[in-house]
């Protein structure tokens, strides 16, 4: 019998049978409309209302500040596309970086079409953000700062406090992409001077199609969806009673088990890594300390990182060459190429991450098998071959 181990979780997670239970009652039961006054719709709005709770009780925010979603790309188009043009006037300079995820790159790229400047930032060896470049980055023109949380293929967690603090000084509004971090790591938007904040619900085991932009009183951005009243007129369309409710039970669960979790997968992380980083010629990418609990991202030189994806799938095991996003795109990573890996590198690498379900026997079985697969391929590796001999 195939044995089956899940390690892809950075592109997306289980619903929790928790989570799913709460959510059943709003498919049939509480399906009222929200918008009207009867029992039904009022049971429903209660449920938002706790949801809207439970998120900002979470990332230490008002319940007014949470806005939903449909998910995290739509988070990210919003809080850059509706900054951009509700502040126009005042400038129209964007900072961002080479690394973020591509909802954050192709929204930039489209407001480059419609005459705004991006300066994208370069990253160094382990994928962090440097302070200095970004503080010389800032000019007159500047009204966003969008820097991510941590990355979804290589793991790193960015200075985002010491970000946030530079934005404030600076009077530049500051947006993060958190949707690898919500759940996985402590955040703190009053702490960390986040101004805006995006995150998705089937990263955290709760739902597809759910997400959620935290958005900081006072701060101007132009509406993304026109239409009805809903979300105090800053998102129009009928709510998705079901996914928030599913989403705030979520992130409660997910909070409450933070530490315990994260410790755990954190040692899973690290012997998956050691395990690995003892085959020959295997590097890690990514931050070795300021990495998500959960990611592994190397490189074996002399193997198709492709190619080892889906011998791995023959058996199984399910890993990503990187962003679930851009999964079967022939152009390498644009990660792994932007902290210095040459073309060859970046398809030579893959992505390995760890959540609730995996054991340590998972761990033990998934590096003996790379292992096997990785050293067959390389015996078919001419340049492998010709370096051996």
């Amino acid at each position: 019998m195939k044995r089956e181990i899940y390690m892809d979780y950075a592109a997306t997670t289980f619903v929790k049978p928790e989570v799913l239970k709460e959510m059943m009652p709003y498919f049939t039961g509480y399906f009222g409309n929200p918008s009207s006054v009867y029992y039904i719709s009022r049971k429903t709005k209660m449920a938002i209302d706790k949801a809207r709770k439970c998120i900002s009780k979470v990332i230490n925010a008002n319940k007014d500040e949470i806005f939903f979603t449909s998910g995290g790309s739509e988070a990210d188009n919003w809080a850059i596309k509706g900054i951009a043009m509700a502040n126009e006037k005042r400038g129209k300079h964007i900072i961002t970086t080479e690394i973020e995820h591509h909802a954050v790159i192709n929204t930039c790229n489209y407001l480059e079409q419609h005459g705004f400047k991006i300066t994208y930032l370069p990253v160094d060896k382990f994928g962090m953000v440097n302070l200095q470049e970004l503080d010389e980055a800032i000019t007159e023109d500047t009204v966003l700062v969008s820097v991510m949380f941590a990355n979804n293929e290589i793991g790193t967690i960015e200075p985002i406090k010491e970000i946030g603090e530079l934005c404030k000084k600076k009077g530049v509004l500051f947006h993060t992409d958190a949707v690898q971090a919500v759940g996985n790591v402590p955040i703190d938007v009053q702490n960390m001077n986040i101004d805006l904040l995006s995150m998705a619900a089937h990263k955290f085991y709760g739902p597809k199609g759910m997400g959620a932009l935290y958005v900081k009183r006072g701060v101007k951005i132009d509406s993304l969806i026109h239409g009805g009243s809903q979300e105090r007129g800053r998102r129009a369309g009928t709510e998705n009673i079901a996914g928030i409710v599913g989403m705030g039970k979520a992130l409660e669960i997910a909070a409450q088990n933070m530490n315990k979790e994260s410790k755990r997968l954190i040692y899973l992380r690290d012997k998956l890594i050691d395990g690995l980083l003892n085959i020959p010629d295997t590097s890690l990418n990514g931050h070795e300390i300021n990495r998500l609990p959960g990611n592994v991202n190397v490189t074996f030189d002399f193997a198709d990182g492709e190619i080892i994806v889906m011998a791995l799938d023959d058996i199984g095991i399910c890993v990503s060459t990187g962003s679930a996003c851009s999964a079967g795109a022939i152009e390498p990573s644009h990660v792994l190429t932007a902290i210095g890996l040459s073309e060859n590198g970046a398809k030579s690498s893959i992505r390995l991450t760890l959540g609730a379900k995996t054991t340590e026997d998972d761990v033990d079985y998934v590096v003996k098998t790379l292992g096997d697969i990785v050293l067959k391929l390389r015996e078919n590796n001419k340049k492998w071959n010709e370096r051996m001999h």
